[in-house]
């Protein structure tokens, strides 16, 4: 029997110290532009890519099930991920890297958002759909890790993870998801699960 808690202990030791360095402003104010989203009922187009695109699939996921399920006007997400055939075409007529931007153009409105993840920031598809998207005049929101890459200095709102490993990265965009999901959750639902 192979002893692994060493490794065990130093991944969990390092995830504690990222969340302990996480930017609780940057948080805030995501939290206060998906709120103004949602109150004018408008769109949250959310996309990314391998992981990132089952973190976009879980966000739309919470948000479009978990609390809406509560709440008589609903959230707006979509994520531009879960349409495999779209993508593929898009993929193979036009180009991978446009695989966002196609998906986006001529359906952005004025007030819809944009949620973009890329753990390195610096996904060219990703960066594609954003660019369009503040060619639009539309708000970002980035989800990032390592040094957060170009996705980082193009977002209005920065969801950075400051550490050089992906799968931190990856673990802890999920934790903004459920937090943000949790505190919308006590203030819409009256739903506290910390206390659960």
């Amino acid at each position: 029997m192979n002893d692994y808690r060493e490794s065990i202990s130093a991944y969990l030791q390092k995830e504690q110290e990222v969340l302990r360095a996480l930017d609780v402003e940057s948080i805030n104010a995501a939290l206060n532009l998906l709120e103004e989203t949602f109150e004018r009922e408008k769109m949250v187009y959310i996309f990314g890519n391998g992981g990132s695109s089952a973190t976009a699939s879980h966000f739309q996921n919470d948000f479009n099930k978990g609390i809406s399920e509560y709440t008589q006007k609903k959230f707006r997400f979509l994520c531009l991920n879960d349409n495999v055939a779209t993508i593929m075409a898009i993929a193979n007529d036009i180009g991978f890297e446009d695989i966002f931007r196609f998906q986006l153009e001529g359906r952005l409105e004025p007030g819809d958002i944009v949620v973009a993840v890329s753990g390195s920031g610096n996904s060219a598809n990703v960066l594609r759909g954003v660019e369009y998207a503040r060619q639009c005049g539309n708000r970002v929101i980035g989800l990032t890790g390592f040094s957060g890459g170009k996705l980082m200095q193009l977002s209005d709102v920065s969801l950075h993870v400051p550490v050089m490993s992906m799968q931190i990265t990856e673990d802890i965009h999920m934790v903004f998801d459920h937090l943000m999901m949790s505190i919308f959750y006590k203030k819409m639902c009256g739903i506290d699960h910390l206390k659960g």
